[in-house]
């Protein structure tokens, strides 16, 4: 399996400060970070690492679920996962990643929704995201949209 690389360019202090993150492997995009904005209610167009670990496990975890639905006999028709991704204050000092929910809407045929609910806390165990996070409490919401 490849290794994929972001990069992140900063200039100043950690309040003063700003830098750019750049998605190197994909070159999809170079977006611009900030601690102030990453303490912010509102983004203010910068993106924050929280942000990208909840890309990161969103989309980790949709892959996840869609291969469990499939060995459990089901047919994932669309999924829709949100991760949100919470920073707060660590008593050892400094900040930490405080928790994770994960979101999860799903179409999809043949399986039931306690086959759903068992596919996606499979999901939600055996990702390699939530695996990398094992030190942050994970929480999820599956349901089947009707």
């Amino acid at each position: 399996m490849p290794t994929r690389t972001a990069r992140t360019a900063w200039n100043g202090g950690l309040q003063d400060g700003s830098g750019q993150v750049e998605l190197s492997s994909s070159k999809v995009g170079t977006y611009d970070v900030s601690f102030p904005k990453r303490a912010a209610d509102e983004a203010g167009g910068a993106t924050s690492p929280e942000e990208l670990v909840a890309a990161a496990h969103s989309s980790c975890y949709a892959m996840q679920l869609s291969a469990f639905i499939a060995e459990a006999g089901g047919t994932p028709q669309a999924l829709d996962v949100k991760a949100d991704v919470s920073l707060g204050e660590d008593p050892a000092g400094g900040f930490k990643l405080t928790g994770i929910t994960l979101t999860v809407r799903g179409e999809v045929e043949g399986l039931d929704d306690d086959g759903f609910k068992a596919a996606a806390d499979k999901a939600k165990e055996q990702c390699p995201i939530s695996k990398a996070l094992t030190g942050v409490e994970i929480t999820l919401d599956a349901a089947l949209e009707c």
